[in-house]
């Protein structure tokens, strides 16, 4: 079975999820984040409610920086989510990172290929580095996000249909 890894990015409401709920219903897929370690973290440091305001956004921005800066955690935790992923019957798996140099390190480790959802009608969120620089990258897919959810249904199925292509 041929499997594909997508690095996901794109400014918070832009759609990424609801994109990746549509590819899943063209394959099987895993969606992970390189916070998701991060997350759990803060949550245990602080009385988080699990809101993305701009506080916890730059929250989980400076200790998934920490995080890498001395043990690579999220790489580390990718890297076996990604061996899960190759052992399972997952056909696609997506991870949600928003830094440039991490996103690069996942195209050189494991083969991915990058994906930016866009959407005008959502503000770049611009309070710390790694959400403020989403659209400063060369992507290697780009989904705009501007129509009804059954034009971003599409725009997934026909994303699956040139994935498999190549």
């Amino acid at each position: 079975m041929e499997k594909k890894i997508i690095v996901i990015n794109g400014s918070g409401g832009s759609g990424k999820d609801t994109f990746v709920s549509f590819c899943s219903e063209f394959k099987k897929v895993l969606n992970i984040s390189s916070i998701d370690k991060v997350r759990e973290a803060a949550n245990i440091l602080v009385d988080w409610d699990g809101d993305k305001n701009e506080k916890y956004r730059k929250l989980l921005v400076d200790l998934k920086r920490l995080s890498i800066e001395y043990d690579d955690c999220p790489t580390k935790y990718i890297m076996s989510r990604a061996e899960e992923f190759k052992n399972s019957d997952d056909e696609l798996m997506f991870i949600h990172i928003r830094e440039a140099e991490e996103m690069d390190k996942m195209k050189n480790l494991l083969g991915a290929k990058t994906l930016l959802i866009t959407n005008p009608r959502v503000a770049l969120i611009t309070s710390n580095d790694s959400d403020g620089k989403v659209n400063e990258y060369n992507y290697d897919y780009t989904i705009l996000n501007d129509g009804t959810l059954e034009d971003l249904k599409n725009k997934a199925e026909r994303f699956i249909g040139e994935l498999w292509q190549h």
